[in-house]
């Protein structure tokens, strides 16, 4: 939490010791921070790069040897500050939600940045990424990072937007909601972007960006740069490893066989002691979350350095309750086989025989108003697996908009393909394969 006038002295000292140091070692192509937009081609990160906004750390500069991309966190930094005016509006300044009123009460309260409100420079900005070298490409994946500075919505209960061409980015919310970034300090976030975004992105007609804050919370934010990585190379990224544990909340008991995954669905599993270890996950801010039969889904953030030396991450998994779908109990964190829902070979409209089993998630959904679910795409092993990840994605995105349509509010539901890596049966029968080629409910929340 910031506090504007204990800490300033000492961040002032801080300050003193890196601004306008040189820029030191980095692992990218993407070496002049100085351009406020830069468009590359075959990188070593990406196929593409697109960055809006000077890579400055809020104009304050690096420490020697300092790599933004390499995922260190920057020292604290001196608060408040005057914006320069030749930084692109809605970079490098303090901003504060659209709805955000000085000296209206906060009941969660609020940190040191909201004292700085200014009417004239702390609004969201929308933010245009052009993407002309995109036009025509085959994009097999896309990362949008933000090099984000004191993001803070668990202390002080703000719910943060994330908005690409005007539409909410759910999965891109939950990621940001889930980071509680104490302090003035900036660090890389890395968000993948769903499938839908792919064919927006290879239009070449450019996209908007807008990060602002719902609830009017004063929460103040900033942010340096924003990158587009387009068939991101991860290979090539810095890399480290989480290690972790998932107890239960409130007696720590360890849980054992609970599924851990990032956001880019890097999995595995707790041991019986409830430990985890996620290795190679390139650097940076990274949001794990756990799920277990029985606990609603929890998440934690983890601080990512290159190698083994990182911070430990403990997940907290509250014991979850119970519902009554399609006449059966069914536990939150428990995956339910949807009956019926069916397509033509190869396609992803909906058949007229699957509404009457999406229509059952709808009154499931509006009967019980806090439930919140994940829909997952499975298929078989046969083909190739990216096709099978593509058309199990599109299938539940596709089951996902009936039942928005239907009167469900978009952010209680995410859809996920995970093709055939999650298999619940052998794929070398017809029988095995059948059971494998699913689409399942879980709820994460009730």
């Amino acid at each position: 939490m910031k506090h504007i006038l204990p800490f300033l002295s000492v961040i002032l000292v801080l300050h003193a010791g890196f601004t306008a140091r040189a820029q030191g070692r980095t692992v990218s192509s993407d070496t002049e921070w100085r351009k406020h937009q830069v468009v590359l081609a075959n990188t070593i990160e990406a196929e593409y790069i697109i960055r809006v906004g000077d890579a400055d750390n809020l104009n304050f500069g690096w420490p020697d040897d300092f790599d933004p991309f390499c995922g260190r966190m920057t020292q604290a930094h001196p608060y408040p500050w005057d914006p320069d005016p030749a930084d692109l509006p809605g970079f490098d300044r303090i901003l504060l939600s659209s709805t955000y009123r000085p000296g209206k009460p906060a009941p969660c309260g609020g940190d040191g940045y909201s004292e700085a409100y200014d009417a004239a420079t702390s609004k969201p900005v929308s933010w245009k990424i052009p993407t002309t070298v995109l036009r025509g490409v085959a994009i097999q994946n896309a990362y949008l990072q933000l090099f984000m500075d004191d993001f803070q919505p668990l202390t002080f209960c703000s719910k943060f937007q994330l908005l690409i061409n005007g539409k909410r980015f759910i999965e891109g919310e939950r990621v940001l909601n889930a980071i509680d970034q104490t302090g003035p300090v900036g660090k890389l976030v890395s968000i993948p972007l769903n499938e839908e975004y792919f064919g927006i992105l290879n239009t070449g007609e450019g996209i908007t960006l807008l990060i602002d804050e719902a609830t009017g919370s004063a929460d103040g934010f900033a942010v340096d740069f924003v990158r587009l990585l387009v068939n991101r190379r991860r290979e090539n990224a810095c890399k480290g490893t989480i290690r972790g544990r998932v107890l239960v909340k409130d007696n720590e008991t360890p849980i054992a066989g609970a599924q851990v995954f990032t956001a880019d669905k890097l999995t595995t599993k707790t041991n019986t002691q409830g430990e985890f270890v996620l290795r190679d996950v390139p650097t940076g801010f990274e949001v794990i979350s756990a799920a277990a039969t029985g606990y609603a889904d929890g998440n934690g953030a983890a601080d990512i350095g290159e190698g083994e030396d990182n911070p430990e991450v403990i997940i907290y998994l509250e014991k979850g309750k119970t519902a009554q779908f399609n006449n059966k109990q069914v536990n939150v964190g428990e995956a339910i086989t949807l009956n019926n829902i069916l397509f033509d070979q190869g396609k992803a409209e909906i058949k007229a025989e699957s509404l009457p089993e999406l229509d059952k998630v709808v009154a499931f959904m509006k009967a019980n108003p806090t439930v919140q679910i994940e829909l997952s795409g499975h298929t078989s092993s046969e083909g190739e697996r990216a096709y099978n990840k593509s058309l199990s994605y599109q299938r539940v995105r596709a089951c996902k908009e009936y039942i928005v349509k239907a009167g469900i509010a978009e952010d209680r539901l995410v859809a996920v393909g995970y093709g055939p890596d999650r298999p619940v049966a052998g794929n070398d029968t017809p029988a095995g394969r059948a059971l494998n080629r699913r689409v399942e409910m879980r709820i994460t929340r009730l």
